[in-house]
């Protein structure tokens, strides 16, 4: 999405990169959600992604950083070398314009989520329907995937607004926002089958800025930023991948004003949270310093969240 312009690090180097980001520092006051709703413990994440495999045959050498800064770069760019001064952006990469977020499958298939950026042109509309791989092999992207009802407009030019890949069983999870406005909430979360180009199921009535799978000790969810307000609900992922109709709301943000767009699980009981503010407009909203970020703790002995904002 056009708010979000940021640096992201393939998985395989996510230990390395730790060491170089600044050190945040926790403030004395956190934003307590009393009596949540008890998802169980959250558990570690074990990403199951993988880089895509024509680096190799490229000799791109790890560690490589995902670029979808999107005003620096068309498309996506892929940094790498000694701090990442080097960059790998080929021309074919920016036919399809602008990107919001991605998911790397175990093959290391890229599949990625464009979004409108700054103005409307002929083909806005048209690329916001549709989901794109950038494939392991050839390296080459193509729309893999266009969802026909999806139907953004000039009051509402977002389409498809997030990705989540579930590593058991090499699903994804995408979440559209087109219908929606500023008084109704119409997203809708798709369940698809990649292999089969296959919708598996939808669940309508919520829009979704951000997804993401997290096991914890009662089972396994559906994390989902909302785009409408500063909440971050939960989807309960039952037998076979379906997805209950109905979230919870497990946490709120202390600002009203941020949507969260980011969602890491760097330890047990622990949410690392990137926010932004949003509108369903093509405000220009892409400086750094619009993202906020924040951890969210989970004490089980108490039935709280407590969340707290973190400061560089």
């Amino acid at each position: 999405m056009h708010s979000v312009r940021r640096l992201v690090p393939i998985v395989t180097v996510i230990a390395l990169l730790a060491v170089i980001v600044p050190i945040v520092i926790l403030q004395k006051k956190g934003h307590t959600t009393p009596q949540a709703w008890d998802l169980g413990a959250v558990l570690p994440e074990h990403p199951c992604a993988h880089s895509p495999k024509f680096l190799l045959r490229l000799h791109i050498p790890q560690p490589v950083m995902i670029d979808l800064s999107q005003k620096r770069y068309t498309g996506l760019a892929l940094r790498y070398g000694k701090r990442f001064s080097r960059t790998l952006h080929p021309k074919q990469w920016e036919q399809y314009a602008h990107f919001s977020t991605y998911a790397l499958d175990k093959s290391g298939n890229m599949y990625l989520i464009p979004t409108p950026f700054i103005s409307i042109n002929p083909t806005t509309f048209t690329l916001q329907k549709k989901l794109f791989r950038l494939d392991t092999q050839t390296g080459k992207i193509a729309i893999f995937m266009t969802l026909d009802d999806v139907h953004p407009r000039p009051e509402n030019p977002y389409g498809l607004s997030a990705i989540a890949l579930d590593c058991d069983d090499g699903t994804l999870w995408i979440a559209a926002i087109d219908e929606s406005d500023y008084r109704h909430q119409r997203g809708v979360l798709y369940h698809i089958d990649p292999d089969r180009k296959r919708i598996l199921q939808t669940v309508q009535g919520f829009d979704a800025l951000t997804l993401k799978i997290v096991h914890t000790s009662r089972g396994k969810y559906l994390l989902a930023g909302s785009a409408r307000d500063n909440g971050l609900y939960a989807f309960a992922v039952g037998k076979q991948g379906h997805l209950s109709a109905t979230p919870k709301r497990i946490v709120s943000l202390p600002d009203a004003n941020q949507h969260i767009r980011k969602i890491r699980i760097p330890s047990r009981n622990v949410l690392a949270l990137e926010s932004i503010p949003f509108t369903y407009s093509l405000i220009a909203q892409s400086d750094r310093q619009d993202r906020l970020h924040y951890q969210a703790h989970w004490y089980p002995e108490h039935a709280i969240w407590r969340v707290s904002k973190l400061t560089p």
